[in-house]
Formats: structure tokens, sequence, C-alpha cells
């Protein structure tokens, strides 16, 4: 079932925001605000807020800029912004936050993201955690060590001989490329991302998915990598936050689940005594579109009720 609402929503930043709302049928208990990936779009994560409808949540997604149907002036397709893009980007979600407080005041918000919205959720939660209830912290590596380091570089040298605004040349292949030859099928350029065929040839069909993204936005990225790599970033932060960790065994961006592992074992260092973590066997990057995303699902769920005040 498709989203029930869309909606343009203005940022403070200049972006149009594309928003998809899903409400629940009956009084909700909560809203989960999704933070969709690279080269994807929150339209994808129609059938998840369904499902979460179903069990009593209302659910907002929007289009980060650079993609989906979210415009900016300075945020083609594949770059967030001509300058300042992450700091937009964080701004972007408050503003979603904004319009969720003031459609449902009072109403707890659980800040979900995958992959690249995993780590946007991160800096989220480092900024605005007396405003969040809970986070969901799905299928991303959130460690900034020397394949980090060296993206930095590759990028630093892209970007003097291609400039900012350019697709990258060498990002595709050190990571849908070389993520797709590891798990041994490739039928499409995205296997990568699950086991379900349909699934896969649904993401190589849809236009707003798959395209390269600008040597800035790649630069944006690991600047939420190494924020969220940062343990100080984490000194303000409540630590009873309830955090959902999830991750797949067979996952190559998350080095088969133990990027996942090792974020948890690092929020349990800092004090955060709230924290689920769950790797789920022989999925691959996108776990709400893999064999056993129904199984994902109610357990993502179930976690909301035992997490949420009744």
């Amino acid at each position: 079932m498709p989203f029930d609402a869309q909606t343009s929503l203005a940022s403070p930043t200049g972006a149009m925001l594309n928003l998809y709302m899903r409400h629940a049928p009956h009084p909700a208990r909560a809203v989960v605000q999704i933070n969709h990936g690279l080269a994807e779009h929150a339209a994808r994560y129609a059938r998840f807020a369904d499902f979460l409808a179903g069990r009593g949540y209302h659910v907002y997604a929007h289009d980060h800029r650079g993609h989906g149907y979210t415009t900016a002036p300075d945020a083609p397709r594949g770059r967030f912004a001509a300058s300042d893009g992450s700091a937009r980007v964080i701004a972007d979600v408050a503003a979603v936050h904004d319009r969720i407080a003031a459609d449902h005041p009072g109403l707890p918000v659980v800040v979900f993201g995958h992959s690249m919205g995993a780590l946007i959720a991160l800096i989220v939660v480092i900024a605005r955690s007396p405003r969040i209830h809970a986070a969901a912290i799905w299928n991303t590596d959130a460690s900034a060590g020397l394949s980090a380091r060296a993206a930095l570089a590759v990028l630093a040298w892209e970007k003097f001989r291609l400039g900012s605004d350019m697709p990258s040349r060498l990002m595709p292949k050190l990571t849908f490329q070389a993520w797709n030859r590891q798990v041994g099928e490739n039928r499409t350029p995205f296997d990568w991302l699950s086991r379900d065929h349909a699934e896969v040839d649904k993401y190589v069909a849809d236009p707003l998915c798959g395209f390269n993204a600008s040597v800035s936005l790649w630069r944006d990225l690991f600047g939420f990598v190494f924020a969220a790599a940062d343990d100080t970033s984490f000194a303000t932060v409540r630590r009873d936050l309830p955090f959902h960790l999830v991750g797949g065994s067979a996952d190559p961006y998350t080095s088969g689940g133990r990027a996942v592992t090792r974020l948890a074992a690092r929020l349990e260092a800092l004090g955060f005594s709230n924290l689920v973590s769950t790797v789920y066997a022989d999925n691959r990057h996108e776990s709400l579109n893999e064999l056993y995303r129904d199984t994902v699902m109610a357990g993502f769920a179930d976690w909301l009720d035992s997490t949420l005040p009744a």
C-alpha cells in the first residue's frame, strides 16, 4: 500500500522537501521518521510504513537533498549542496522533525535510518537527542578506519582533477561494484542489495535509484562517518536513549554485519544501557527488501512496543 499522503515542505535551507506520510488507522503510540540511503528515495519505504501503521505507528519519510523529488537550487540529483551539504541535510531532517511535532504534539519520535540514512540518524541523535525517544540505526558502518581515510584521499584527488560537482569516477568502483563482486552473484550491478531478485530488479528499473553521486556528496557522506566515529560527539546524548541496530551477515558494506556489532559494542562502552543489536543470517544490505523482511519488520515493531510507553 502506498503512503496515504504526500506534500512539499519548505526547509529553512531553501530546499523544498518531498515528504511522504502514512498514518496509523487508530491513535498512534509514536511517529517513526525514516531516513533513506544513498542513491534511492523515500517512496521505497512504503511497505515498511504500511506495516508500521498497522502496528500503531505514524510514519514520515522525506527525500534527502539530491534524491527523489526533493528540490533545492544548489542540489541537483546526486549532490547535497554547493557547500555545507552535510549541515543542510541535517537541517532538512530537523525541519521534518518540527513538522511532526506540529502535526502530532506530544507523540514520541523514533528516528530511523538505513545505510547513509543511518549515519544521518546518528548525527541527528547527537544534535537533537532531547527531542528523540529512540533511534534505529540499520545496515551502516560508523567507523573511520583506514578505508575511510583512504576514501577521503581518493576524493581529494578527484576534487582536484574533476571538481566537487562532477560524479565520482572511483567511489562507485570502490563501493557498489566491489561489494557486488563480493556476493558472488552478478546478475545485475546491485545484487549486493538483496537475495530477492524481484526487489533488486525493481531497484535497477527505478529511474530515481542507482545514480552516481558527486564528489561533494561523497565527501559530505564521509563527514557523517567521521562525526559518528568520534566518541566525544556523543558526550551530551542521554545514556538511556534506546538504540535498535540491525545488520546482515552477508552485507559486504558492513563486512558481514561486523561493523554493526562493532558499533553496538562501542555504544555499550560509552555507557548506553538500552541497546538491541541483531545481525540477521544471510541477509545482504537492504534488510527491508530481503527474503525474510517480514521477520525483520516484526522484530522492529516488537522492539517499538517494548520501548515506548503504553
